[in-house]
């Protein structure tokens, strides 16, 4: 890559990027771990690669790092900018701290408070501009024209893409027979390396790349030829909401990536929700994407030894609330309901009652009158009940009615509906 005209990654890239990051106070070998709850689901031996436990919860510092050194070998740099949602941000303020470098990080107004906290306190200045990835980068390169300083790029670098190959050098070394690895795609600098890699270790190994729906260009790309971008993106899944690939990566994808599914927000919650009951895992929804892909109708990985690669563990603790209400909702450990009544003393009594005989805890209860349904001097009692699962909430629902109310069973409802 002495030639930056020359807009690819080979396998001695990154063993060059390798010897950059033999350190272990920037880039820790991550641990596997085998989850046999996940394996027994799909059938498979699975091997979770748990690069969510790096120094800055993401895999980003290796390619950060592998960059700012080669700058730093090659010359004399000041200050590099980068733009981010958050995990390329933390791996750029680490490295360029670590390399005696200032970093300015713009990322959008609506990312992560846990984010900008953490890049700041990696050395950073951080500016918040704009509302996605694509404002914040235009703002950022912007800045670099104005001051001269060199831009760190998340993924259309091919320093940046050897740097994160280390990451498919240690997965092949830490699992040599895996079958399947499972890689998440925003930019696609991540599985642009850790493909190269494992084409020249094991090119009999699978590499399955996943991206989020509201964020999906990888297959129309690929179809166009020509790198497509997406004017906004709708996902959960915010470390690959990016919206768009390079020709570099593009290249990469297209000639070492095995295939390319995707996933949906509802898919990638439940599986957050599973890697923290199961794995006791709190990952990312980037993170989460691959074990989803898993678990998903398009991936048959039965028989073999797969490894999900969970490459961020930076969940907003907002988000994280907000996946968890949907999950016990969804599995109706949270009930709601709504049962009509006459507006008369002592009905609310009467369905608490109920609702305690069964040693269900009544979160929140409202009236609700002001509906053209309702017949005159009737009312909705609207209840949210905790509860132990779905056979709980049947029998409450079932005494409810037995009682001779109107009982609308509302998370059954709206599943339903869904389906």
């Amino acid at each position: 890559m002495s030639d930056q005209s020359v807009r690819t990654v080979e396998f001695s890239d990154i063993e060059a990027a390798a010897e950059r990051l033999d350190d272990e106070t920037v880039v820790k070998e991550t641990p596997v771990e085998e989850s046999t709850s996940l394996g027994g689901m799909v059938d498979a031996d699975v091997h979770l690669k748990m690069e969510h436990l790096q120094w800055t919860g993401s895999f980003k510092t290796r390619g950060a790092y592998n960059k700012i050194s080669h700058s730093v070998e090659d010359g004399d740099v000041n200050e590099v900018v980068a733009a981010s949602a958050g995990n390329h941000a933390q791996g750029v303020a680490l490295a360029a701290t670590k390399r005696g470098v200032d970093s300015t990080i713009v990322m959008p107004r609506n990312a992560p408070q846990a984010k900008v906290d953490a890049t700041r306190g990696y050395g950073a200045t951080v500016e918040l501009v704009g509302t996605d990835f694509q404002d914040a980068m235009e703002y950022a390169q912007d800045l670099c024209a104005e001051r001269g300083a060199e831009f760190i790029h998340a993924y259309d670098d091919p320093y940046i893409v050897a740097g994160q190959g280390t990451l498919g050098v240690e997965m092949h070394e830490q699992c040599p027979e895996v079958d399947t690895v499972i890689v998440p795609i925003g930019g696609g600098g991540l599985i642009s390396g850790i493909s190269t890699a494992f084409d020249h270790l094991s090119p009999e190994t699978r590499v399955v790349g996943v991206q989020a729906e509201g964020a999906a260009t990888v297959h129309e790309s690929l179809d166009k030829g020509i790198p497509v971008t997406l004017d906004s993106v709708n996902t959960i899944a915010d470390g690959i909401a990016t919206g768009g690939i390079s020709e570099l990566t593009m290249d990469l994808i297209d000639r070492h990536v095995d295939e390319v599914v995707t996933v949906s927000d509802a898919d990638v919650a439940r599986s957050i929700t599973l890697l923290l009951e199961r794995a006791k895992q709190v990952v990312e929804g980037a993170a989460a994407a691959s074990v989803a892909a898993m678990l998903g109708d398009t991936l048959d990985v039965s028989g073999e030894t797969v490894m999900p690669l969970l490459c961020g563990g930076n969940l907003d603790m907002t988000m994280l609330q907000t996946i968890l209400i949907h999950a016990l909702t969804e599995r109706e450990q949270i009930l709601r309901l709504r049962v009509r009544i006459d507006d008369a003393p002592g009905r609310m009594q009467e369905i608490s009652g109920v609702i305690a005989d069964h040693n269900a805890n009544i979160r929140t209860v409202r009236h609700d009158r002001a509906v053209e349904e309702l017949n005159v001097g009737e009312a909705y009692l609207v209840f949210e009940v905790e509860t132990s699962g779905s056979e709980h909430a049947s029998n409450i629902v079932e005494s409810i009615a037995d009682h001779g109310y109107e009982v609308e069973h509302t998370n059954r409802d709206q599943l339903r509906r869904r389906g």
